[in-house]
């Protein structure tokens, strides 16, 4: 399977690059990095640190997604939205870890799934996506009169909050009680806020040093609590979920697929 890497200069670009060399059956055929971009021109093998691959870093993605069987791309919401539309006219497969998507942005993908097969999450780590699926057990087993925070802590440079794996954990509590996260989410708390509502799903977000990705989700109700964490020690795991997610999607019939469709605990 042909794979291009989008971002391929960026610390998950590099994991990624390195993940498609890693992984059998996989083959690295194009990295795109932004127009401007001082990668333009290099070797995405020697960026990623694993040596000359003789694929050179490119800013133009369309003659790239025409001989290509995939495209692994966590970028930006713009970049993510516009390849997605590329990839759905090639009928590729399209793996997305790019986070900070906005209804707009994720009505584009939806309409691109129509026509290609696009593999959407906010986490591609399979330890986090079982932690999904025991909040959302959780969540139902446990009565509203349970209140949901998330707390969640990424380096200094990520530039979204909350993250997309916290946004994923509160759509896995949401749906565990049957409630829409966005009439339930409380992302701020400052000043006199009063009570907390029944039903509310917080968030926290805490930002610095060069930390992976923490998260953990607490139930607390009346005398007790129940905790449920992940801790992300290594970029690598994103890059070889969003591999896996590639190959199995390959040749598959258009469609928008998440994780869980991938790892079968749908």
């Amino acid at each position: 399977m042909r794979l291009i890497v989008a971002g391929a200069s960026g610390r998950m670009g590099r994991a990624l690059t390195r993940a498609v060399v890693e992984t059998e059956g996989l083959e690295l055929c194009g990295a795109l990095e932004r127009a401007g971009s001082e990668a333009i021109g290099m070797d995405a093998g020697e960026l990623a640190g694993v040596g000359p691959l003789g694929v050179r870093v490119s800013e133009d993605a369309l003659p790239l997604v025409a001989a290509a069987d995939g495209v692994l791309d966590f970028t930006t919401p713009a970049a993510t939205v516009a390849l997605s539309e590329l990839t759905a006219q090639a009928r590729i497969v399209h793996v997305i870890g790019t986070t900070g998507l906005d209804d707009a942005d994720l009505a584009r993908i939806e309409a691109a799934a129509r026509h290609g097969v696009m593999i959407r999450s906010g986490n591609m780590s399979l330890g986090v996506n079982l932690l999904a699926a025991l909040v959302r057990q959780a969540a139902a087993a446990l009565g509203s009169d349970w209140d949901v925070e998330i707390v969640e802590m990424h380096h200094r440079a990520k530039v979204d909050a909350p993250s997309g794996t916290a946004l994923l954990l509160g759509e896995a509590a949401a749906e565990g009680r049957k409630i829409s996260l966005a009439e339930n989410a409380v992302r701020s708390r400052d000043g006199h806020v009063g009570p907390r509502p029944e039903g509310a799903i917080g968030f926290a977000t805490l930002r610095g040093g060069t930390v992976v990705g923490d998260h953990m989700v607490i139930l607390a109700g009346a005398g007790e609590r129940v905790e449920l964490s992940h801790k992300a020690e290594d970029r690598m795991i994103f890059a070889r979920g969003a591999a896996k997610a590639a190959l199995w999607g390959f040749r598959r019939k258009p469609g928008l697929y998440g994780m869980a469709d991938v790892l079968g605990i749908a």
